[in-house]
């Protein structure tokens, strides 16, 4: 069933079951942020604490996402706005301290990695199996969608990683994969802005169309 009522009305997450789908989410991101979080810093591994790093962000942005649902098209594209800002402060940061940890030598325990990276990715698809009923949607609905999707993709790469830090007994596919999820925040971050930015105007389109037709009306009754 399409989350959607018409060709071109958006959804807005207005849905008891969409929201309740959401608190889910929330709940299974947070944990997994104290999972993978401690579990990167004991295995030294750059690339779990970004991928750690993406799950606390989703359960700070799934929980602006409820806050906002119901509120106007400029306070949702404005939340979706600082969603995005949010993503690219994360691929600063993430490439920060990838560079540090190239300068601080050190492998990263590999099996500690992939076990973990495993965990993170149940988690992660069920979290959009969960979603991918209100994929499309609003930016506010649809940045839920993405920040899911790359964490799918993100933990696919950590497990990657932990094969080839096994394989090659060094820290670069570690380093290679935190850039990467780098570049996918960066990504998702303009795709996002991107769509605000479009229903922003739309908004305020529609507010003049609004606001014009009411003064014509209101000529014609004098």
């Amino acid at each position: 069933m399409s989350a959607s009522c018409g060709a071109h009305v958006k959804f807005e997450g207005l849905s008891a079951d969409y929201k309740r789908r959401l608190w889910l989410v929330i709940a299974i991101n947070a944990a997994m942020f104290a999972v993978e979080m401690g579990a990167g810093a004991f295995a030294g591994s750059q690339a779990l604490q970004a991928d750690a790093l993406d799950f606390l962000a989703d359960a700070t942005t799934y929980g602006i996402s409820l806050a906002v649902i119901g509120a106007s098209v400029r306070v949702r594209s404005t939340a979706a706005i600082a969603k995005a800002a949010s993503l690219t402060l994360m691929a600063v940061w993430v490439l920060g301290s990838t560079a540090y940890q190239t300068l601080v030598v050190g492998v990263p325990r590999a099996e500690i990695m992939g076990v973990v990276g495993i965990l993170a990715l149940a988690a992660n698809l069920a979290s959009v199996l969960i979603l991918v009923r209100y994929k499309d949607g609003d930016a506010n609905v649809r940045s839920v969608w993405l920040c899911s999707r790359n964490d799918a993709i993100g933990n696919v790469a950590v497990m990657l990683a932990a094969v080839a830090v096994w394989g090659t007994a060094t820290k670069w596919p570690d380093l290679a994969v935190a850039a990467l999820m780098a570049g996918l925040f960066l990504y998702s971050s303009v795709k996002i802005l991107q769509q605000s930015f479009a229903e922003l105007r739309e908004g305020k389109a529609g507010a003049a169309g609004q606001e014009h037709a009411h003064d014509h009306s209101h000529g014609h009754t004098h």
